[in-house]
């Protein structure tokens, strides 16, 4: 349907993986491939702890430019137990071909620590097109067309 296609190889890591259901999207019309924390034992993320880097057990190998790979936290654990990404989205570049990382980090201000066990599903892999325009650099602030926002930065849209 969008006649953009991309073969992707992936090297698994860790044989696990395959008795986990990997590599598996959450329904026929998902975006995100399931990521699992590849762990030896369980993890306990304290409430505003460090994040912790957990392997995922694979590595991506896009190798064509115009993809990458964009690590995202699984937004139900995201909202209900506050497991987000301890770097907000992890980029996977086309010429990345390393073991992939989640950085796991607990939110939440107080509360219990959050469980992670071996083989839990944490976070997606999502691939998307990349756009690189080309950048003219310019000092004319009469260059372009403008703006009816202005300089006015974060929030100058209003709130509809």
């Amino acid at each position: 349907m969008s006649g953009m296609s991309l073969d992707v190889s992936v090297r698994l890591l860790d044989e696990r993986l395959t008795g986990w259901g990997f590599p598996r999207w959450g329904s026929a019309a998902a975006a995100g491939l399931d990521l699992h924390a590849c762990l030896d034992a369980p993890l306990a993320l304290e409430p505003q702890g460090p994040p912790a880097l957990i392997p995922a057990g694979f590595a991506v190998l896009i190798r064509d430019p115009d993809w990458c790979g964009l690590v995202l936290p699984r937004s139900g654990l995201g909202h209900r137990e506050g497991l987000v990404l301890g770097n907000g989205t992890g980029v996977i570049d086309a010429d990345y071909e390393g073991p992939l990382l989640i950085s796991a980090w607990n939110r939440n201000p107080g509360g219990p620590a959050i469980a992670v066990a071996p083989g839990d599903r944490i976070a997606q892999l999502v691939f998307t097109r990349v756009a690189r325009p080309r950048l003219r650099i310019t000092r004319d602030e009469a260059s372009g067309p403008g703006s009816a926002r202005g300089e006015g930065g974060f929030g100058s849209s209003g709130r509809r």
